[in-house]
């Protein structure tokens, strides 16, 4: 069975950090692009940033680092100087496509975990 569970989520507030986790099991990672995307309520799911192909949005790049560790099949998401706007649900997400090919767009992701929540807080 492929899975994938976050952690680290959590409320911080605005200017702190967190670190998010992957764990994958079922699929090794290292043959998939992956990434991390989120969704604030009422809003659509976005991209964060994505791995092995480093692609962050505007709102995070400098800020966030994603990383993957393939001998622990884990994939990471640093976030620091979190703002307000940062608070959302965080999802890992991981497609069958090679990383040069690797696509921006959620919705070419199949592969999803249950997400955790950030929320970030004057």
């Amino acid at each position: 069975q492929v899975q994938r569970v976050e952690s680290g989520g959590g409320s911080v507030q605005a200017g702190g950090s967190l670190r998010l986790s992957c764990a994958a099991s079922g699929n090794t990672l290292s043959t998939y692009s992956t990434g991390w995307f989120r969704q604030a309520p009422g809003k659509e799911r976005e991209r964060v940033a994505t791995y092995p192909t480093t692609n962050y949005a505007d709102s995070v790049r400098g800020r966030f680092t994603i990383s993957r560790d393939n001998a622990k099949n884990s994939l990471y998401l640093q976030m620091n100087s979190l703002r307000l706007d940062d608070s959302a649900m965080y999802y890992c997400a991981a497609t069958f496509v090679a990383s040069h090919m690797q696509p921006l767009d959620y919705r070419y992701y199949n592969l999803w975990g249950q997400g955790t929540q950030v929320t970030v807080d004057s």
